[in-house]
């Protein structure tokens, strides 16, 4: 059983900062990607940032430039590094894992900004 633990998300003003991490625990023998997903309220759920296992990074073009996707293999754990928030990042994040079989997803942590 595959369980994926968000933490740090917020209501921040616009201009500031938050880091998102997401710990996965149970039986993963391999992880090829790990990534954050968002879902505005209305809207697609839309991919943030992903990294691969070599360590190869993807933004979303709304993103680029304001944040930085990390990982920590040995403690199964991604991060997100969010800076200049705006109030369109206002939405619920997902962690998301692709390994070998099914993908996983986290429950989502609420991130709020405030004009």
């Amino acid at each position: 059983q595959v369980q994926l633990e968000e933490s740090g998300g917020g209501l921040v003003q616009a201009g500031g900062s938050l880091r998102l991490s997401c710990a996965a625990s149970g039986s993963i023998p391999s992880i090829d990607v790990m990534g954050w997903y968002r879902q505005a309220p209305g809207k697609q759920r839309e991919l943030v940032a992903a990294i691969n296992s070599g360590g190869s990074t993807n933004y979303a073009d709304s993103v680029k430039g304001r944040s930085t996707i990390s990982r920590d293999n040995a403690k199964k754990t991604v991060y997100l590094q969010m800076n200049s928030l705006k109030p369109e990042d206002t939405a619920v994040y997902y962690c998301h894992l692709k390994v070998p079989g099914p993908d996983y997803w986290g429950q989502g942590t609420q991130v709020t900004v405030s004009s």
